[in-house]
């Protein structure tokens, strides 16, 4: 028995998918795509992992490094991924406090395709010997939605 194939999407001709794009040298000049949610009358969770986020202190110029977990239940759009890769790359060179560059990046995405529910976990590596974690939600998790936990365990060190 032979399945119809889905249709594809009608996406917009602006997307970053696709093509080659210039690296964005700051988070302001990034753009962020989105594309249609073809399940949007489902609720369920999308999960990105960016394991080697790098940014840099706004005081010493060093870098700075996390593992930041976004999960978000889409309503009629999803965040494109290549353009959220190249968001996140776009902070190398960004001097930002941990707690700024975490919300900053989960209003952003909120922003850009409203999700009926949001939340970015920063977990950051010490800096002057104290790792920081940086939590931030929007919006309301839908009834029945299940959200594993975000499995980083919280730093050790040496352990």
């Amino acid at each position: 028995m032979s399945k119809t194939p889905r249709k594809s999407p009608k996406l917009p001709n602006d997307l970053q998918l696709g093509r080659a794009v210039e690296w964005p040298t700051s988070p302001e000049q990034a753009k962020l795509d989105r594309v249609p949610n073809p399940q949007k009358d489902t609720n369920y969770v999308v999960r990105f992992t960016a394991p080697e986020f790098t940014s840099l202190c706004p005081i010493t110029g060093q870098p700075d490094f996390a593992h930041l977990m976004i999960d978000y239940v889409p309503g009629q759009w999803l965040v494109e991924s290549k353009s959220l890769k190249l968001y996140l790359a776009s902070f190398r060179n960004h001097g930002a406090f941990h707690e700024d560059c975490t919300v900053e990046i989960g209003k952003r995405v909120a922003s850009a395709i409203k999700p009926k529910w949001l939340r970015i976990g920063g977990y950051w590596y010490p800096r002057g010997g104290i790792p920081i974690d940086v939590f931030w939600q929007t919006g309301t998790l839908p009834k029945g939605v299940w959200v594993p936990e975000q499995g980083v365990a919280p730093y050790r060190g040496r352990g």
